[in-house]
This record gives structure tokens, sequence and C-alpha cells, in this order.
């Protein structure tokens, strides 16, 4: 199953994203297409926000981002970031 495609798994990048950012909000306030970095954001993650999640996703899912540009690009939205987390 594409992970834009699995329900449990965006919930659960959303309770991660909470958990390692210190958000005070629920997985229901985070749009699946929501843009999670930047200025037009509703939740306004920054680069330290990406570092901790790519570290918390490497535990969790064993997926390794190193390249800044290419984590920038996957963790655009909810959907975007699960579709590399699993692709199929």
């Amino acid at each position: 199953m594409k992970g834009s495609s699995d329900e449990k798994l965006k919930n659960d990048l959303k309770e991660l994203i909470i958990a390692e950012c210190d958000l005070d909000i629920t997985a229901d306030e985070i749009g699946d297409d929501d843009t999670l970095f930047g200025s037009d954001s509703p939740i306004g993650l920054d680069s330290v926000d990406a570092l901790q999640i790519s570290i918390a996703v490497q535990n969790k899912y064993g997926v390794v981002i190193t390249d800044s540009k290419v984590l920038r690009r996957v963790m655009k939205t909810i959907n975007t970031f699960a579709d590399y987390i699993q692709p199929e």
C-alpha cells in the first residue's frame, strides 16, 4: 500500500512530528496536504525540526535521509513523507 493511502502511517508520522518538535497540537490539526515547513505552513517547522524528525524517522523506520534538499522535498507534506517511507 502506498504511504499516502495508509491512514495509520500518516497518523504515526503526525504523532512523531508533534512529539519530536514539542508541538501543542493534535494530529487532527495537521492536514495530509498541509505544507510542513516555511512561512506558509500552519505548523511552521524549521531546519532544527527537520533534523529532529529525520533522526526519529531513521530510528523508527530505518529510513535515512542525509541530503537536505531531498529532506525538504520528502517532508513537504504528510502525504509526500508517507510515500517516501512506504512507496508501495
